[in-house]
Formats: structure tokens, C-alpha cells, sequence
């Protein structure tokens, strides 16, 4: 598939690592480094944007390697770019561990993966078909 982007930024355009990899690195796009302390949490911009056609969207997703490594994750993960979204793509971060974090310019703070999604029709109905779960919630289909 094909998407039209403005890149504004000084990086090279997201692309995918591997034949199989699923999303495509979002760099920092700074000025200056900022710095992330302890359960703080910032705006990160990318100096991207993008034509979404209608029918997919664009999640933002924390990099598994900040995470674990650093404790830095993408806050409300995954984040929703809409197809009818113009500005830039902009990537909440924020610091889980008990240090600061420096983000740099060109940093990969998150990744991009484009998903197609449906929209639904809500058919108001009286009552539900009954299943085995019934309304079990959290933790209801037990621990191991």
C-alpha cells in the first residue's frame, strides 16, 4: 500500500528493518535533547505527517528494547493516528523507571504499525446470546 507523507524532519523516512517486521521506527525530531526524569511524561515530535486512506489507521507502540532496557513506553499505548489526522505525528512518552532518560535528536522513541480497522453499526437488542464465560470478567477464566 501506498501513503503520502511530509517528512520536516532531518531523518529518513520510517521504514521496516526486516522483511517480517510489523511496524517501522518514529525518530525524534528535536532541536535539542530533552530530558525525561522519573514518572515524567513529554510530547516527542517526529516533523512527520501522513494521508491515511479510509478504512486504516496508524498505531503508535512503544519499542520493546526502551521498555524493557529503560522503562520508557509510549503512555497511551497504542496511540490512534485517524485517517482524517493532518498534524503531526506527535509520540507521548513517558519515564517508568527511576531515572532520568535523555532523548536525542534521531532517537527511535516508538514504532508505527499501519492497521486496517472496521467501523461498526450498534444493533440495540433487548438481550445477548448466552456463552460458556457468561459475564466473567477479569480473571474470570482463571490464573495458569
Amino acid at each position: 500500500m501506498q501513503i503520502n507523507i511530509i517528512n520536516n524532519s532531518q531523518h529518513p523516512l520510517p521504514n521496516y528493518e526486516t522483511v517480517a517486521s510489523a511496524g517501522m521506527d518514529l525518530r525524534a525530531n528535536l532541536t535539542e535533547s530533552i530530558i525525561l526524569k522519573s514518572l515524567e511524561r513529554t510530547i516527542v515530535k517526529t516533523g512527520l505527517f501522513i494521508e491515511l486512506p479510509i478504512g486504516y489507521e496508524a498505531q503508535v507502540r512503544p519499542r520493546s528494547g526502551l521498555a524493557a532496557k529503560k522503562g520508557i513506553t509510549v503512555l497511551n499505548s497504542p496511540g490512534t493516528i485517524d485517517a482524517d489526522y493532518r498534524g503531526e505525528i506527535g509520540v507521548i512518552l513517558v519515564n517508568l523507571s527511576t531515572e532520568d532518560f535523555v532523548i536525542e535528536n534521531g532517537e527511535r522513541v516508538a514504532q508505527l504499525v499501519i492497521a486496517k480497522h472496521e467501523r461498526a453499526e450498534w444493533i440495540e437488542v433487548t438481550e445477548l446470546s448466552e456463552t460458556s464465560r457468561g459475564s466473567g470478567g477479569f480473571g474470570s477464566t482463571g490464573v495458569k
